[in-house]
């Protein structure tokens, strides 16, 4: 029989054999740059009238305003969070990374895409920016879960360019298995070199507030799209190509990749261009659109005035067209 002094040796080779060892884990993971990357994620602490600050144990609850969390995102004081951080904040305020409390004044918001823009005379550490990560590349998602201050889960990228997550009009979302929970909102979403590539939106937790490891992160090119608006102008204008589309029918599917297009507003830019109803938008610039958010995220991406290529299907023939985006209706 086999001593014990003999199993827990064996039984500890075993185990080491089968769970990788810690830096294997974090492979791709710069600790001390992610460690850098917390000095530019606040806590952001709302005030809503009548209602006392702190941290709501489930969303939703009316008798405690939300605490969530922000990035530094532009020199000059400005944090980006998301807009349902806010939600009917009357005044708010931010607790540093160092501790400090500071006030902050609320720049803009933009309920389409869920992103509002603060204001802050304190000093902060600006995220830097990273490019955006491929399928599989290690991330870290830090911020404020449960309001038990900022913290940070590691995990890799699921997916990129999710635009029919369903949480918001206009998506560009980075998926990641990175733990996100209640408070995380608004946080910072950074590669392994510790550079800003999304901003923490939105937990698919299927009716619980528990993650469940499909979270959801704006993308820094979406983030960058809003904040520069919102800074200069106070508000986010956006073009319209002067046209409605729809998912394509099961039939359509089977022959192409794309949006049906049902209506051409009269000297819009898409009629001007040559599109009428019934072709098939197959691309907008650089990217495949499949369902009608993905054509809308497209196209946000551009300001009015911009020039977008377009791939267009009609029958048997696809071409190229370039739409001049018109000014959006208020």
């Amino acid at each position: 029989m086999l001593s014990r002094l003999f199993i827990a040796p064996l039984l500890a080779l075993l185990l080491s054999a089968i769970q990788p060892a810690p830096a294997a884990r974090a492979q791709g993971i710069d600790a001390a740059a992610v460690a850098e990357a917390v000095r530019s994620v606040v806590v952001v602490l709302p005030r809503w009238r009548n209602v006392r600050p702190g941290f709501a144990p489930r969303s939703g609850d009316p008798r405690v305003a939300p605490e969530g969390s922000g990035v530094a995102i532009l020199a000059g004081g400005y944090v980006v969070t998301n807009d349902h951080v806010l939600g009917d904040a009357i005044s708010v305020s931010l607790r540093l990374a160092d501790g400090r409390r500071a006030p902050a004044e609320i720049v803009g918001r933009h309920k389409a895409t869920d992103i509002a823009l603060l204001k802050t005379t304190a000093d902060l550490t600006v995220a830097e920016p990273g490019p955006m990560p491929g399928i599989a590349a290690p991330v870290c998602a830090i911020g404020n879960p449960f309001g038990r201050g900022l913290s940070v889960s590691c995990g890799v990228v699921s997916a990129i360019g999710r635009a029919n997550a369903g949480f918001n009009e206009i998506e560009d979302f980075i998926q990641t298995d990175a733990a996100v929970n209640p408070g995380g909102s608004g946080g910072a979403l950074v590669d392994g070199r510790g550079r800003f590539v999304g901003m923490v939106s939105a937990i698919f937790a299927q009716g619980s507030d528990a993650n469940i490891g499909v979270n959801f992160a704006a993308s820094r090119r979406l983030v960058d799209r809003v904040v520069r608006d919102l800074a200069e102008f106070g508000a986010v204008r956006e073009g319209t190509a002067g046209i409605d589309v729809r998912p394509l029918t099961p039939e359509e599917a089977a022959v192409n990749a794309g949006v049906g297009v049902v209506e051409v507003a009269r000297d819009g830019p898409a009629l001007a261009a040559g599109i009428e109803a019934g072709d098939i938008v197959t691309r907008v610039g650089d990217r495949p659109v499949t369902a009608p958010g993905e054509f809308h995220a497209a196209l946000f991406r551009h300001r009015p005035g911009a020039e977008v290529q377009m791939t267009v299907r009609r029958g048997d023939v696809e071409r190229q067209v370039t739409v001049t985006l018109a000014p959006q209706a208020p």
